[in-house]
């Protein structure tokens, strides 16, 4: 586990390290989170032993724009209404996988209607990766599993001390505000809207 002040020199190793199956520590606009290349199994099976998280709770998708998460989902009417006032920012989408995007995720748990909760970051840093990068990333906060979100290099730090699995990098964006997670919105229900997690964005 290596921390590096954010920098264009330490984004470069970010990239060279997400794309060699590593899990990278960065800001959101709600908290650290841990990204990995959400196609590659290795990636996506060490950031579950790394988080600790059970293997049928899967994490989201970040993407840099709409127009990207289009790919890969079952987009309507609502998710664009909902987009459009609020994304980039601190909201989750849930929408059916889209077919031809089945065989790019990695699933241990197939289910006959599989989903994928999408992301669009509005921090700086996020969206660089998730635009550099071109493909999928993880979005899911940057702690174990059952305990708190850091919003803070030292608070990542402490958590993963003695952990047998680490992360291989954390950016270090400085001190976060202390920010309650994103939204989440299911909208995988033919005309039906459900809030699976309210965050500090209200939506109608």
């Amino acid at each position: 586990m290596r921390t590096v002040r954010v920098s264009p020199e330490a984004t470069e190793e970010a990239l060279h390290i997400l794309a060699a199956g590593g899990v990278v520590a960065h800001a959101t606009e709600t908290c650290y989170g841990f990204a990995c290349d959400l196609t590659n199994p290795a990636a996506v099976e060490k950031l579950f032993a790394i988080k600790n998280r059970p293997a049928d709770q899967p994490v989201s998708a970040l993407f840099p724009s709409i127009e990207e998460a289009k790919k890969y989902v079952e987009w309507n009417d609502r998710a664009e209404s909902l987009a459009k006032k609020h994304l980039p920012g601190p909201l989750t989408l849930i929408l059916p996988l889209h077919k031809d995007a089945l065989p790019i995720f990695p699933n241990p748990n197939p289910t006959p209607n599989p989903t994928l909760a999408i992301r669009i970051s509005s921090h700086p840093l996020a969206m660089e990766l998730a635009a550099r990068f071109g493909k999928p990333l993880s979005t899911t906060s940057g702690n174990l599993h059952g305990k708190p979100s850091p919003y803070s290099v030292p608070e990542i730090e402490r958590q993963f001390a003695s952990a047998a699995a680490q992360p291989d990098l954390i950016l270090d964006s400085g001190e976060l505000p202390s920010t309650p997670p994103s939204t989440i919105i299911d909208l995988t229900q033919k005309n039906e809207t459900q809030t699976k997690r309210q965050g500090d964005l209200s939506v109608s």
